[in-house]
């Protein structure tokens, strides 16, 4: 829009801002203006005849803003095109007027939120120093007007997060009031009725508070406020009653059944707050918190000096809440700062609101304490929910009680217990009882142990357990569940970008028909794998049946689902097709998101991320074992063995990543991130990773494959039975010895231990050597010397063996003596020497590994009694001769 050249959309609404870096505009054959700015060509309508009528010209601006690093296509952080580049916009420069415009330029409904940020998918670019100055209205975000560049500092790691919500609108119809009904959803402009299967009281509480109707009294089914018109949404809301908008709620419609007008959500909620209405806030719920009354048309908090349970119990029958549990008095980080509403109530404790107790109390009543804000836990503010897991279906069972969130032990933790805590969560059945803490320790308290359930309970607390907080178990013991409405989604193929589209679903992995497959469902996919923003869809020409299980089938991803698993689509079924033509492959136009770079194979080296076009190192502060187990479960390399930094695999380019892993996730793209600091992080200090590589199949349960203490347990017992072997023999050749000297004795004489050298030279050498034969090496050696009798080096020897196995997952090989054991050896006059060489492991000299032999000399003589002997053992290099003086006392 050059000079002269304005649209009635901005003669008729509020002003524009029409960027003033205009630089050239032209029409071309087809009478479409093209205008040059910012770095860009926009074209901008057509040219209308005149005549016609129609002289509005709109302005198309594809691509000038976009959301990078979220969980959808609808979330992430704001990166706006200027210059031929792309910067990030500052959280300090972005209001919620401006998030608006942007998730209406890129068709995603409405702003959910808006935040700061400083997470893997912010990028290490450029930043953008403009302030955007958005009125809400405008249909592009190049409308906005922008200040001049702000001088505030501004850096990724006070970027903005942006959050929109294909969800426009809710509303409630067919209902006496405003406060029940029929529960209608607008999505992207088109409004439709929600589908029961799903909807439960706690969707329905968010639905009220979000409409200012206070909270669901109930939710009543069959059609009971009659029929809707227009689409039915199979949507399922899973909220957890906190928040404050249906659309901050996970949602699925994957899979699920088709749903008619008569099978419709409704809800009647409380109504709108009135004179002595009550509420709980600062809580973890809406049944547990400070209280406050609205009187005179505002909220104020309630204070007292001798608030009780009576008072409490009248509190938590008025919100419908049960029974009351506790009343307290808030911490001062607590406590209100807003206008007080009461002061001083009592109760008898049979009331049915606050409005019928004494209320009235005259102000220059004398106050026996001081008046306190109060507080109140209701039995309704108990919760459970599953979390360090992939998925709200999977992860570690945590309960809130009292106003805290605490664990349960697994003692006895079986099935039937974990069928209750899925049911409880709208997910399904159980597919696994985890426990020894499979999904990361918990802090805090323990609530439950010895929970016994029948699996037909409403609530994990209504099962038979210990008392609430007695159990004797710490947290390495929390128990954790995984449900069959669980879902994961992957790409069949080692670098997680291009394969068989399969779907994790009832505990078992399915493939995915391609009939109805749309290039935004391969655009999701793609995404939702962190895989780049498309790809290609393959299917096989030759027929052949299918094997095992294909769980859905038309999967109909459209331009208003932000995730996967919000498609709609055939309902889940164990066989949706079984011709191999039907079935999906699926190659992004990203395939590697990590990789191995310096090692001997591609489960060892550094550690390398592609994220936004560029592959990049991880820096090695705080990089640890937890890490590195994300790192080798993400590369289907099995669990880590080592977890290296100071660029022990040699130094990489590129940009650098901080990273810190819970070691539960399911790749590094899940782990806290940001960019590295200059100073801090550079790449000397690249992370590195050894994993153990086993081979590769598919993923399964812990009850499908052996636990790491079976395998310690069989291996201890091996080496249990022959240790004891070797003491027998031992055992019957010194009888025979002493027999055949007619002397008497200990038959194992007490050992002298002289010395004992520990040593990790390996530890030295991984600190400051580069070379790239470090993933290569055999693992540490240890060196001792000490004075032993012949069982007890036999002995000494299993127990390196077990130590050595136990510390590092490898046997040495101790080699075979070339002497005869001391015990065996006539008195002689002087002392007669033996050696023992065999190679224990490897070092490093000069960046070039180094085979290590010990050695073994024992001294037998005047000087020792029968059977004793001294024994003095080290490591030197392969083909060194070692010396060793030996006194014999």
């Amino acid at each position: 829009m050059g000079a002269g050249l304005v649209s009635e959309e901005q003669q008729r609404g509020p002003d524009l801002f029409v960027p003033s870096a205009l630089t050239e505009s032209f029409w071309d054959d087809r009478g479409a203006l093209h205008v040059v700015a910012l770095g860009m060509r926009w074209e901008v309508g057509t040219e209308v005849p005149e005549g016609s009528g129609n002289s509005q010209v709109s302005l198309v601006a594809p691509g000038f803003v976009r959301l990078v690093g979220g969980d959808s296509p609808c979330s992430g952080s704001v990166e706006v095109h200027d210059r031929d580049q792309w910067k990030a916009v500052c959280h300090s420069h972005f209001g919620a007027k401006a998030a608006e415009v942007v998730c209406r330029e890129l068709q995603c409904g409405t702003a959910l939120s808006v935040h700061g940020a400083a997470q893997l998918g912010e990028g290490a670019g450029p930043v953008w120093d403009r302030e955007l100055q958005c009125v809400g209205n405008e249909s592009t975000i190049l409308f906005c007007p922008w200040g001049a560049p702000n001088n505030k500092a501004c850096t990724h790691s006070n970027g903005t997060h942006v959050t929109c919500t294909q969800y426009t609108g809710f509303r409630l119809v067919n209902g006496s009031t405003a406060c029940e009904g029929r529960v209608e959803v607008e999505v992207m402009g088109s409004w439709g009725t929600l589908c029961a299967s799903r909807w439960d009281l706690s969707d329905a509480h968010v639905l009220c508070r979000h409409l200012g109707c206070g909270f669901a009294e109930s939710i009543p089914g069959g059609g009971h406020f009659g029929r809707g018109t227009g689409p039915v949404w199979r949507d399922s809301f899973h909220c957890d009653g906190t928040e404050a908008h249906l659309g901050q709620c996970p949602v699925t419609a994957l899979g699920a059944s088709p749903c008619s007008q008569e099978n419709a959500a409704a809800v009647i909620c409380s109504g709108p707050a009135h004179h002595m209405s009550v509420r709980l806030v600062v809580g973890g719920s809406r049944c547990d918190g400070c209280v406050e009354v609205f009187q005179h048309g505002t909220w104020g908090r309630v204070l007292d000096e001798q608030w009780d349970m009576q008072e409490a119990s009248v509190v938590c029958r008025q919100l419908q809440c049960g029974e009351a549990e506790a009343a307290y008095t808030p911490v001062r980080a607590e406590r209100g700062r807003g206008p007080v509403g009461l002061r001083g109530v009592r109760c008898a404790g049979h009331e049915a609101d606050l409005s019928l107790c004494n209320t009235s109390l005259p102000q220059s009543m004398p106050a026996e304490g001081i008046m306190e804000d109060v507080g109140v836990v209701c039995r309704g503010s108990r919760r459970v929910r599953l979390v360090d897991g992939a998925g709200r279906c999977a992860g570690r069972v945590e309960i809130y009680y009292q106003g805290r969130w605490g664990t349960v032990c697994d003692d006895a933790w079986d099935l039937a217990d974990a069928a209750v805590v899925c049911h409880q969560l709208g997910c399904g059945g159980a597919v696994e009882a985890a426990g020894s803490a499979r999904f990361g320790e918990g802090s805090g308290q323990i609530w439950l142990d010895g929970v016994n359930c029948s699996g037909a309970e409403a609530a994990l607390w209504d099962c038979p357990a210990e008392a609430w907080g007695q159990h004797d178990c710490r947290h390495k013991e929390d128990a954790g569940v995984i449900c069959s409405e669980f879902m994961a989604l992957r790409l069949e193929n080692s670098d997680g970008c291009s394969g068989r589209l399969q779907v994790f679903y009832n505990g078992t992995w399915g493939s995915v028909c391609s009939n109805s497959m749309t290039t935004e469902t391969v655009s999701l996919v793609c995404k939702e794998l962190g895989c780049g923003n498309g790809g290609g869809l393959e299917t096989d020409s030759n027929y052949a049946k299918l094997s095992g299980t294909t769980w859905l089938d038309h999967v109909e991803c459209g331009k208003r689902n932000s995730s996967f698993w919000q498609c709609p689509s055939a309902p889940w079924h164990p066989q949706s097709c079984d011709d191999r033509r039907e079935e999906t492959n699926i190659t992004c136009n990203e395939r590697e998101k990590i990789r191995t770079v310096g090692g001997k194979d591609g489960c060892s080296g550094r550690v390398e991320i592609w994220h936004r076009g560029a592959w990049g190192t991880l820096c090695d502060n705080a990089w640890d074992m937890r890490d590195a187990e994300v790192a080798c479960r993400q590369l289907g390399c099995g669990p880590a063995v080592y977890a290296l930094g100071q660029a022990a695999a040699g130094e990489g380019t590129g940009p650098m990543w901080l990273m810190e892993c819970r070691g539960t996730e399911l790749s590094l793209q899940d782990c806290w991130a940001q960019p590295g600091d200059s100073g801090a992080c550079q790449h000397k200090a690249d992370a590195a990773v050894h994993c153990s590589d086993p081979p590769r199949g598919r993923l399964t349960t812990s009850s499908e494959r052996l636990s790491v203490p079976v395998v310690i347990c069989i291996i201890l017992g091996a080496l249990l039975c022959l240790l004891l072997a070797l003491l027998a023999g031992q055992v019957r050749s010194a009888r025979a010895r002493r027999r055949g000297s007619g002397r008497a004795g200990e038959p194992f004489p007490e050992a002298v231990y002289e010395e004992i050298a520990y040593s990790l030279a390996w530890e030295k050498q991984a600190r400051f050597s580069l070379s790239e034969h470090l993933f290569s090496l055999p693992p540490p050696s240890l060196s001792f010397q000490m004075s032993l009798s012949c069982p007890e080096v036999t002995q000494q020897m299993a127990m390196m063996m077990l130590g050595r196995f136990l510390t590092l997952g490898r046997i040495l090989s101790l080699g075979r003596g070339t002497g005869k054991c001391p015990g065996h050896q006539r008195k002689e006059m002087g002392a007669r020497m033996q050696s023992q060489l065999h190679v224990v492991g490897g070092s490093m000299r000069d960046g070039e590994p180094v085979d290590m032999v010990q050695h073994c000399r024992t001294a037998t003589g005047n000087g020792l009694s029968p059977g004793y002997t001294r024994s003095f053992c080290g490591l030197t290099e392969s083909g060194k001769e070692e010396v060793d003086t030996v006194e014999v006392k």
